[in-house]
């Protein structure tokens, strides 16, 4: 199955994601663990240009965003699942709806389609949407943060809502989680949600 997990940074997804793959590999499943930007060569590459550098246009960022996605598809995700192993990802195409498609007023499907070109369509079999409040969020982060932890609290309420709209269109997909909730409790509610693909 391939899983990935969404949500405002500070959300604690990519602790969620570490949980997950932990318990998927204790059941002596063959697990392959990455996050977005990233996991590859190439897409570390970028994702160190889109966090830490500096202004980059709303569809350069995008196109970015895909670039990264696409290497990582086509390196390890698609051969993982290809051998029966469990992807558990740390943001994926939703990522791109929420900040680009909504936050940044690209459109939903104009991102979607550019997406659904550089992966070949593949899409996760779930998706765990950690929803927290904005306050509770930056709290955790702290101060600096990257670049679009930097974007501000206007920005940052848009992807909230931004989030909330795609569990909305995406419902069988989408599966809300409440992330104030104790870290064992959640990532047990995340197990469970995936007896049906497991």
């Amino acid at each position: 199955m391939f899983v990935t997990f969404e949500g405002v940074d500070g959300s604690g997804k990519t602790t969620q994601a570490r949980l997950l793959a932990e318990r998927l590999r204790a059941e002596g499943r063959e697990v392959v663990a990455t996050r977005e930007p990233g996991g590859t060569e190439v897409g570390e590459g970028i994702r160190n240009l889109l966090l830490h550098g500096g202004r980059v246009a709303p569809w350069a960022e995008a196109s970015l965003f895909a670039a990264a996605r696409s290497q990582l598809v086509d390196d390890v995700i698609r051969p993982a699942l290809g051998r029966g192993a469990d992807v558990v990802c740390d943001r994926y195409i939703d990522s791109s709806l929420a900040y680009q498609g909504i936050a940044r007023g690209l459109g939903v499907d104009r991102v979607l389609e550019l997406n659904l070109i550089a992966t070949g369509g593949l899409l996760p079999d779930r998706t765990f949407l950690l929803e927290l409040p904005l306050d509770e969020a930056a709290r955790r982060r702290g101060d600096g943060g990257d670049r679009m932890e930097r974007e501000g609290e206007e920005f940052a309420g848009r992807v909230e809502a931004a989030y909330h709209e795609l569990a909305d269109v995406f419902p069988r997909r989408v599966v809300r989680a409440d992330a104030t909730r104790p870290t064992e409790e959640i990532a047990d509610f995340v197990r469970e949600e995936l007896r049906d693909l497991s």
